[in-house]
């Protein structure tokens, strides 16, 4: 009998060493050891020759790229829980099959979007840089030296009430935060119940009332500059804002006017509009101690990494079987 061809698979960055393993014990997969971003001319190779393309949230797979795909690439196996940076319509209509990794990072994400709630307000950051750049400028305890804000008591207005807004609201609950969210619908009652969460239908009316603004949503092309320059206006010159989703659902330069001018406290970012550029005026601020900045790391878990990698296995494991993976992404709903 002869033995079933394994499907050619090629992955654009490096995955955790137990992923990369099982890849290569199931697939014909090609691993990029040295973890060098791929060029558009690369993954254009790779495309019009390979069966499956594992990109990451670092490739953007538009419709000019798709359109250099050979007719054997059938499937997209996404690393990554969003798909904006994949053109799945211009996929679908290719015949490629789009797949995701979704509700493996809930968790990591809200709890980076902890503590960078904790950074910001505590000035976290600037007081570790201070033992580690400028050790001689601490002449111990002050009562009145590197003065942060409480966040117990404080009200946060949670943009996006999935499953990751959820798990930052019941962290910020037990963090003895009121829980304040704007969604496109109300949550289930039981959820409304168990976090004591305020619905508002109108995000103006919630921004100009919290104290921290968290951005959960996902990045479309509804949610684009979603928090304008008009709406960062709204907040309160003592609130701060936190965004662990992505970078283009904040009007980037709005809101460095306004930190800038101390209309808005402060920010904790991890996702940027132009990354994996970053502003140097958000450079600058970080330096002064307004904002505190990091390498879009929310989700980095080891446990987390290899979960993705499991659910991008199965999908092609479940596609090259005949059967629908698990975690296909439909046209018109990324």
């Amino acid at each position: 009998m002869t033995a079933k061809k394994r499907p050619r698979v090629y992955i654009t960055r490096k995955l955790p060493d137990a992923v990369e393993t099982r890849m290569r014990e199931l697939f014909d997969a090609e691993l990029n050891i040295d973890d060098r971003p791929r060029s558009r001319e690369e993954l254009a190779a790779a495309m019009a020759s390979v069966d499956v393309l594992v990109p990451t949230i670092a490739d953007k797979i538009d419709a000019e790229l798709l359109a250099s795909a050979g007719p054997q690439l059938k499937l997209i196996a996404g690393f990554s829980n969003g798909t904006d940076h994949i053109d799945v319509d211009a996929a679908a209509e290719k015949g490629i099959t789009v797949t995701n990794t979704p509700n493996v990072l809930t968790e990591d994400t809200a709890d980076m979007t902890m503590a960078l709630i904790l950074a910001v307000n505590r000035r976290l950051a600037e007081g570790s840089r201070i033992l580690t750049d400028n050790p001689g400028d601490w002449a111990g305890w002050s009562p009145t030296w590197m003065l942060g804000r409480r966040i117990w008591g404080k009200r946060i207005g949670i943009i996006g009430m999935g499953r990751i807004g959820t798990a930052v609201a019941r962290r910020a609950k037990a963090f003895g935060l009121s829980i304040h969210y704007h969604n496109r619908k109300p949550v289930n009652q039981a959820t409304e119940s168990e976090l004591e969460a305020t619905y508002w239908d109108s995000l103006d009316q919630m921004l100009a009332r919290v104290d921290i603004v968290s951005v959960n949503c996902p990045s479309t092309p509804g949610t684009f500059h979603l928090v304008s320059a008009r709406r960062l206006a709204l907040m309160q010159p003592t609130a701060i804002i936190v965004n662990t989703a992505r970078g283009d659902i904040i009007d980037e330069m709005a809101m460095i006017k306004l930190l800038r001018e101390d209309k808005i406290a402060g920010a904790g970012l991890d996702v940027y509009q132009n990354e994996p550029a970053i502003n140097p005026k958000l450079v600058k601020l970080a330096n002064e101690g307004k904002v505190v900045l990091l390498p879009h790391m929310g989700s980095a878990t080891i446990e987390g990494r290899i979960d993705m990698g499991d659910k991008v296995i199965i999908n092609i494991r479940a596609f090259f079987d005949g059967h629908r993976p698990p975690n296909r992404v439909l046209p018109g709903r990324n």
